[in-house]
């Protein structure tokens, strides 16, 4: 018989934490939680893996907060006593508000500060002069405040936690991380949280752990068939594109939906096609600050719109073996100013997915299971659509070697699709794939970029002082990145395939009351006639020309 789950009032938790808990309608804890919070308040190192959903941020925060109550009750100074490091700005803030939500009922006893998010480290030394308790930063972030001297940590640190551990290598931390070692004490309590164990985690539990427990609870990295249906379709670049049009006009796919590709130039492309549609979505664009990446995710989560377009380029650039030439080459040609610190697939929380589209493939196992593992979180249901071309054919058998294992049946199943029942709408596909062009996609990110400095908080005392300078911003010429012709939002019966015409409705029911058919198949509705009620056209009368006179002139 197994043993009965430990409860979270069982564990000896402040009450104050315990309705925290409560607030966030958290009835037990996740398996993670449950294995890992009694051995962190024991003191011990902890290297855990957990596939992504599963509540590791949880699972950390909750005895770190638990610990630094305790050590409150003893009269001390204030200081930092734990450090947080995260790979990306967006899990920062995640990390965060998740703090936050947990210390709603112990605000003043338990300070959190999040240094991950701001570009100006001078304008976040007050928020580390008055030393937090808990700092959440990216590594390359702590060791500059470090160095600066705004953060001390080698007398009074007790806990440090790495989030996403497998991560922070691949983005380039490596001599960050190492750098702020020398910075700590020689004995303080770690946390590794990972969805996988690669030779990066190896490396940093060396570095940071002392006879960690090991936590492997999922022996999967994926939820099971039952929660999570995974999908692969095989086609070209111009059938992705008619086939993602198909999938979204025809409501073949319903719910919230997160689409990869596997550069910005493309997403916003993609989002450009889209639109010419009528198909609303929106792009998480690395270059745009961390305020507005967030506030985008907020927006999706909250209900605003459907689809995020996104891109996962860090761990694509990493897994990238390019020559010292090629990255030569590159820096001559000086690319975009992306964000180092940008993360999409790994970390962030988009609640409610129901569906993730791998438009472009990704390029390595790892990163499939940070995209695929954004839906199907906790016990809610989830499908991955994977678009394959032919040179990805061996990333898919690597995807499949690895999630199998010693099973006999595939995980990523076809999607059983019939390309040629939507044939009828290739022409469409195409007048809307020659709207959207190189120029067209330069000045939509343009539109986003001006946009973004209209509305920032930072310049707004600067346009203050110069309103010659608002003025040429707003009245610059307006941009219309693509030519949208309207007749391709909507779709015409006969374009619809048969098999389909039960599935899918394209005129609603209020549409169809106001419209009345008539036998010859000319549709009559209701906005055609005038004010009065009378058509102009029948109830003109010609009664002849009138001379001078006013008589009716007979020629």
């Amino acid at each position: 018989m197994a043993a009965e789950m430990l409860q979270f009032h069982e564990m000896g938790l402040d009450d104050r934490l315990l309705k925290a808990v409560a607030d966030l309608g958290w009835s037990q804890p996740t398996l993670i939680q449950e294995k890992a919070i009694p051995l962190a308040l024991e003191g011990k190192d902890i290297l855990a893996r957990a596939r992504t959903g599963s509540g590791k941020t949880a699972a950390y925060a909750i005895p770190v907060i638990q610990r630094i109550l305790a050590s409150k009750q003893c009269v001390r100074e204030q200081d930092v006593r734990a450090l947080v490091l995260v790979p990306t700005k967006e899990l920062g803030q995640q990390v965060q508000i998740m703090m936050r939500q947990l210390t709603s009922y112990c605000s003043r006893d338990v300070r959190v500060a999040d240094i991950s998010g701001k570009a100006d480290v001078s304008t976040q030394r007050p928020i580390l002069m008055e030393k937090p308790d808990v700092v959440v930063g990216t590594p390359s972030r702590v060791l500059a405040h470090l160095n600066a001297q705004n953060l001390v940590l080698h007398s009074c640190l007790e806990m440090m936690v790495v989030d996403e551990a497998d991560l922070l290598f691949s983005f380039g931390f490596e001599a960050d991380l190492k750098n702020l070692l020398c910075h700590l004490p020689k004995i303080y309590q770690s946390f590794l949280m990972s969805a996988t164990f690669s030779e990066e985690v190896q490396a940093l539990k060396e570095l940071l752990l002392h006879n960690p427990v090991i936590l492997k609870l999922q022996g999967s990295q994926l939820p099971d068939s039952s929660q999570l249906q995974q999908y692969t379709i095989k086609c070209e670049e111009e059938d992705k594109f008619l086939l993602i049009y198909t999938l979204l006009k025809l409501q073949l796919v319903r719910g919230k939906t997160l689409m990869f590709v596997g550069a910005m130039d493309r997403s916003y492309r993609l989002k450009l096609f889209l639109e010419q549609f009528g198909i609303p979505a929106c792009v998480l664009n690395s270059e745009l600050p961390i305020q507005s990446r967030c506030h985008i995710i907020t927006q999706f989560n909250q209900g605003f719109y459907d689809i995020i377009i996104a891109t996962d380029e860090q761990s694509l650039a990493s897994s990238q073996t390019t020559s010292g030439k090629k990255k030569k080459k590159s820096k001559e040609k000086g690319g975009k100013a992306k964000d180092k610190e940008y993360g999409v697939s790994r970390g962030v929380d988009f609640q409610s997915v129901s569906n993730v589209i791998n438009f472009d493939f990704p390029t390595n196992v790892e990163s499939y299971i940070h995209r695929v593992g954004r839906t199907a979180r906790a016990d809610n249901p989830g499908t991955a659509l994977s678009f394959i071309s032919h040179t990805e054919m061996d990333l898919l058998s690597q995807v499949e070697e690895a999630l199998s294992g010693d099973s006999a049946d595939p995980v990523l199943k076809p999607y059983e699709f019939k390309m040629d029942e939507i044939e009828g709408f290739r022409y469409r596909c195409r007048d809307a794939m020659r709207a959207v062009t190189k120029q067209a996609v330069r000045e939509a990110r343009l539109k986003e970029i001006k946009q973004e400095l209209l509305n920032s908080e930072k310049l707004k005392t600067y346009f203050e002082d110069n309103p010659r300078d608002l003025q040429l911003l707003r009245h610059d010429k307006d941009l219309h990145p693509a030519v949208i012709k309207p007749h391709l939002k909507n779709i015409p019966d006969y374009l619809i395939p048969e098999t389909l015409k039960g599935v899918v409705n394209p005129l609603s029911s209020k549409r169809r009351r106001r419209m009345k058919f008539k036998p010859g198949g000319v549709v009559q509705s209701s906005f055609k006639k005038n004010v009065r009620g009378k058509n102009p056209l029948k109830s003109f009368r010609y009664t002849g020309r009138k001379d001078k006179t006013g008589k009716a002139d007979p020629s």
